[in-house]
């Protein structure tokens, strides 16, 4: 297994060894979820099968994630530059982007050629749509990157739920409003999840065109510019599905969108626990503190961060976006959440069972100390 050679702070030379790194795999083949599905279903013939992924993710991977625990462990802090520059991560990456495409492609087929019951259509398509949700997150870490490869391959990720406006409004509407109420993607306290999507989805569309639109602006360029970021991962998104609509029949724009819409809830479902209800703070100056650790919540549970490319280490990714994967830290006194992001979301859409434990666990942190004008409720 890959070492990577550094100094102790006693002086003594030491090696570390990444432990993860063959499990990071997880994260490459856990999309391909809808692909199983059909395997099962065609060995079987049982519809039920094809509901698996769902009870695999949001049943088993919480137990999991509960009996196996967290990993509080961080790289050495020296050899994060020649981890970082350890091409093995970023291609596991890259191959990821493809097998979304083969998950969404497979899935339509087998909904339209299998002779599936009305309900069996509608489990396949929305399996499919949740394993959209995660092209997202593949999206998420290439696109924070400035390689050309990671900025093309984040572009055709979100063109599979045709979520192309994704990079825009994270990179440069979220991070600079984060946890703050001018974030529509940071959640307010006592906000439902169902509330919020309302007001997060058609808002980061809304914030992501009015970025991309000043930003092309600035080069002397139009809104329809071909160097509009959006557009051009928009029209990955119509070869792809307008592909899939002409090779199999008007009903698969049914089946299109409702994957799209079941991928964007996903993301939304992210957003929303990421951030509920903390706060960064205004200065005398009028402006908001910088981006903390303590500004997200953090989750070290290992296996849905091994399927997540280390989306929960949330913490670190903010105060730090270019940091890769690989390399997130933990940090003590962090806001944390009780399980994985699989197990949050299923708290998350059951309101009053969200509110009963988040709650009251966002006013006991240290920062907010019971203080209600330091948490964001709008």
């Amino acid at each position: 297994m890959t070492g990577y050679q550094y100094t102790t702070a006693e002086g003594q030379p030491a090696v570390y060894v990444d432990g993860k790194r063959p499990w990071w795999l997880l994260s490459v083949v856990y999309p391909l979820f809808p692909v199983y599905a059909v395997l099962l279903h065609a060995w079987t013939g049982s519809e039920w099968l094809l509901l698996t992924p769902i009870v695999l993710t949001y049943g088993v991977g919480p137990l999991l994630d509960w009996w196996l625990g967290e990993d509080q462990s961080n790289p050495p802090e020296q050899t994060v530059p020649a981890l970082e520059n350890d091409r093995y991560y970023r291609v596991l990456t890259w191959i990821t982007v493809p097998l979304h495409v083969i998950a969404l492609v497979v899935a339509a087929a087998y909904a339209t050629t299998a002779g599936l019951s009305p309900l069996g259509w509608l489990a396949l398509a929305v399996v499919a749509g949740l394993a959209s949700g995660v092209a997202v997150n593949t999206a998420h870490e290439m696109g924070h990157h400035r390689d050309r490869m990671d900025q093309i391959l984040a572009r055709i990720a979100l063109a599979v739920p045709f979520y192309g406006h994704f990079t825009v409004e994270h990179n440069f509407g979220h991070h600079r409003d984060v946890a703050t109420p001018e974030d529509c993607a940071s959640a307010r306290m006592g906000e439902s999840i169902y509330r919020f999507a309302l007001r997060e989805m058609p808002g980061g569309v809304i914030r992501a065109w009015r970025i991309e639109r000043e930003r092309l602006a600035r080069r002397g360029h139009g809104v329809w510019h071909w160097k509009n970021t959006i557009l051009q991962s928009h029209l990955f998104a119509l070869i792809l599905q307008g592909g899939l609509v002409i090779a199999l029949g008007w009903t698969m724009l049914v089946f299109l969108l409702i994957h799209n819409l079941v991928a964007w809830f996903q993301l939304t479902s992210a957003n929303y626990v990421e951030h509920y209800g903390l706060l960064r703070q205004k200065g005398t100056d009028g402006r908001y503190e910088r981006c903390q650790p303590h500004h997200s919540w953090n989750s070290n549970h290992i296996v849905s961060n091994l399927l997540l490319f280390h989306l929960q280490r949330h913490s670190d990714h903010h105060a730090n976006p270019g940091r890769r994967y690989q390399s997130l830290r933990h940090f003590e006194g962090l806001p944390t959440l009780p399980s994985g992001y699989f197990g949050m979301f299923v708290l998350a859409y059951i309101p009053p069972l969200w509110f009963r434990v988040m709650d009251k666990r966002l006013l006991a942190l240290p920062h907010v100390n019971g203080d209600a004008g330091r948490v964001n409720s709008g």
